[in-house]
């Protein structure tokens, strides 16, 4: 698969609305104005989640704004016992007055109501991710503080279009293998998280989604052999004729993949997520297999709206290969994978 960079800064939009230039980058290089999307405005969709884990649990924390209504997020996940729990409180009809950052370079990013604020705060050498919500879970409340340091060069970044509207986009940016510190607070217990093995990665979208649509997303920043090392993975976010979001981390630069396949495996006909999974590729560059060891499941329908959600956290254990062919192995190294059914 031929897969297209994009190496030269301008508008993400033209002046019909139309992507300019689909393809992938290595960092945020493409300038977004919200104001010049020509979709209906109610189509819109912005966020940012951090995920912030290491080998024992994570923390998860989302701030959205899909213009009909929004979303702010808390999830505290223990991958001993193994236990999750989410906290999602909703408003509607926020139409992006929350104002999100044009970039993920610099901005802040705020989420608010009755009981609950998360926030945060890009300082430009570290992010600070700070939560507080009263009732997180039979009337206990949560709350944390956590930095993110020594944010890589590269990362990956992705413009896909969607075949059933020119005026329909993702511009999404994945930053993996960002040290964190700080902690969570939640029921009498502290979830400390120490920059040598506790990692956060970043999932920021800005673009207007087609209604229904189903993707695959897979993370995971950790240490392999001393270094730093990470990699994001996934398909279904539109017409990716362009470019794949396959990548590889390794001491902050960025390794291009070409397309990689979730088999998930299928008991009586229906997705088996707490089995085995295995992962493979066209290039023969990311050979996986995963065991699960969490399913954070969501399942919502309102007829109109629904969604059915499956993040699997889990141990994956294989061979990359970087760029200039050098193999890196690994082995019950923790992340993620998911698979995501929308209607929205």
């Amino acid at each position: 698969m031929i897969q297209h960079e994009i190496t030269t800064k301008h508008p993400l939009l033209d002046e019909k609305g139309h992507l300019i230039e689909p393809g992938y980058a290595k960092s945020l290089i493409l300038d977004y104005d919200r104001n010049k999307i020509k979709a209906p405005s109610l189509r819109i969709k912005e966020w940012d989640y951090y995920l912030i884990y290491n080998k024992d649990y994570a923390v998860a924390l989302t701030v959205d704004d899909n213009s009909y209504m929004a979303l702010d997020s808390i999830s505290l996940i223990d991958f001993r016992i193994p236990w999750e729990h989410t906290n999602s409180p909703m408003k509607l009809m926020t139409l992006g007055k929350r104002n999100f950052p044009s970039s993920s370079v610099t901005g802040d990013v705020k989420g608010e109501g009755k009981g609950y604020r998360i926030e945060f705060l890009n300082k430009g050498d570290r992010r600070i991710l700070n939560f507080h919500m009263e009732n997180f879970m039979d009337g206990k409340p949560i709350e944390g503080s956590i930095t993110l340091y020594s944010e890589p060069s590269e990362s990956m970044v992705i413009v896909t279009p969607y075949k059933e509207s020119k005026v329909h986009f993702y511009y999404n940016q994945k930053i993996n293998c960002m040290p964190a510190e700080g902690k969570a607070v939640f029921d009498g217990k502290e979830y400390r998280f120490d920059r040598e093995n506790s990692f956060g990665t970043l999932d920021w979208g800005r673009g207007v989604w087609t209604y229904k649509n189903t993707w695959y997303w897979g993370s995971a920043s950790g240490i392999a052999d001393g270094h730093k090392f990470g990699f994001n993975i996934g398909y279904g976010f539109g017409d990716t004729s362009a470019a794949s979001e396959n990548m590889l981390f390794y001491d902050e630069k960025a390794h291009k993949l070409s397309q990689v396949t979730f088999n998930i495996p299928v008991k009586d006909g229906k997705d088996d997520f707490m089995s085995p999974w295995t992962f493979s590729s066209d290039d023969g560059r990311f050979e996986m297999d995963f065991k699960p060891v969490l399913d954070r499941t969501s399942n919502t329908d309102f007829v109109i709206l629904g969604s059915d959600q499956h993040q699997v956290f889990g141990k994956f254990s294989g061979a990359c290969i970087l760029d200039d062919g050098t193999k890196i192995k690994i082995k019950d190294f923790m992340g993620f994978a998911e698979k995501v059914s929308n209607k929205w």
